[in-house]
């Protein structure tokens, strides 16, 4: 009520009943009116929000606008926190926010922390996570806030992303991009970057390579045309991967030394060990150069100094090159340090799940058909809704392979 929200802010701004009535009320009126026992006239009203410092709308609402800044900043602080640091992140982010959600009726504040808590109750499957999104996409619409609202979009794509149906999740981030530049006369460059970029990925993963190379290109065109570099290593990894995958050398060397520019530029160490790590690919699958792509695995994966989120990869590397020069007990130790990736682009799954191809491999130069045929048998399984690429063909020639009679 009125009353118990002013003596709330009179309290945390430590101010006694004297100090606010001061010379325009009376202490006992001003009690009266926080023992909501009286209703103050607009001008009391008026009088008692510049005593107290704050907006007469602060008083009038049931939370402040001081009140959802500091709700704001905790809610930011947990969203922004890894999952692995903070597993609960999400229940904490509904637990903060629930007491106030139907209150959240304007302004940025309300519509960011409506948009945070959508998210977290759509990652715990709990119900109306789409009718509070709702109301921060039309608050986000009418303050003509494109970034958050291309965030929402790309959110909601992403869950069908994440369930690896490509398809729907690039119809869905279709419908989202002409809502939204429909509804926005002005979209900001780094949202209309992200548009760009998730438009092409969606592409890649359902196949459609021209269409994907376009909008990848119309975003690196913009990029510069503004001269901004935001995600341009996102774009020319994607681009390099894809041209990998699809054969195309000339492109794909192209992408990668644009990528290695940019990382020396930016000092950027994923972009720079992503370079490495390519390099290392080449080394194995186009030049048979085993013993040097080894020494560069194991060269990445002894620096101390290293960023372990590409450990996985470049095990994965080693692994193939122990391999090929026939050491297979040290290629399934390699293989076994392969771990798990968050990503579920099409394109990183299928580098990822190629493992099991490769232990099977190994598998049956050390006389064990039965699980190289159960390991070779997972890697088809997981590749199969994946788009064609000559690792998926690889693939399955080597389930061939190791149920041929060579191994049997």
């Amino acid at each position: 009520m009125l009353g118990d929200r002013i003596r709330k802010i009179r309290k945390q701004k430590k101010m006694t009943l004297d100090t606010l009535a001061g010379t325009g009320l009376t202490k006992g009126m001003l009690s009266l009116i926080e023992n909501n026992k009286a209703n103050p006239s607009m001008e009391s009203l008026t009088y008692i929000a510049v005593q107290l410092g704050v907006e007469m709308t602060d008083l009038l609402e049931e939370v402040s606008s001081e009140e959802l800044r500091s709700v704001l900043e905790q809610a930011e602080k947990i969203h922004n926190t890894p999952l692995a640091v903070l597993p609960d992140k999400s229940m904490q982010l509904i637990e903060l926010i629930a007491p106030i959600v139907d209150k959240l009726t304007q302004g940025f504040e309300g519509a960011r922390l409506l948009e945070i808590y959508s998210y977290a109750l759509q990652r715990e499957k709990k119900p109306d996570w789409q009718k509070h999104l709702k109301r921060a996409t039309d608050l986000f619409d009418q303050m003509n806030i494109s970034s958050n609202r291309t965030a929402i979009g790309i959110f909601l794509s992403n869950i069908s992303f994440q369930e690896h149906d490509y398809k729907k999740a690039l119809e869905t981030f279709m419908t989202e991009r002409k809502e939204i530049e429909k509804n926005h006369v002005y979209i900001e460059p780094l949202a209309r970057l992200d548009l760009d970029y998730h438009e092409a990925i969606l592409l890649f993963a359902v196949g459609e390579y021209e269409a994907a190379v376009g909008a990848m290109e119309k975003a690196l065109s913009f990029s510069k045309e503004k001269r901004i570099f935001y995600l341009i290593d996102d774009l020319y990894r994607l681009a390099a991967a894809h041209a990998w995958m699809d054969g195309n050398k000339r492109k794909m060397d192209y992408y990668l030394k644009k990528l290695k520019q940019y990382g020396e530029f930016a000092d950027h160490s994923s972009s720079i060990y992503f370079y490495r790590l390519f390099q290392i690919i080449e080394l194995i699958s186009e030049k048979k150069e085993y013993n040097k792509a080894l020494d560069k695995a194991e060269s990445f994966l002894s620096d101390p100094k290293r960023v372990k989120d590409y450990d996985t990869w470049f095990n994965l590397e080693k692994g193939k090159a122990l391999y090929y020069l026939g050491r297979y007990d040290e290629a399934l130790q390699a293989i076994e340090k392969v771990g798990s990736i968050d990503n579920h682009h099409p394109i990183d799954l299928t580098n990822h799940y190629i493992k099991d191809t490769f232990k099977a491999l190994i598998l049956a130069e050390l006389g064990s058909p039965k699980e190289a045929i159960t390991a070779a048998e997972k890697a088809v399984e997981n590749l199969d809704p994946m788009p064609d690429s000559q690792l998926k063909r690889f693939s399955q020639e080597a389930l061939g392979k190791v149920r041929g009679d060579r191994f049997l």
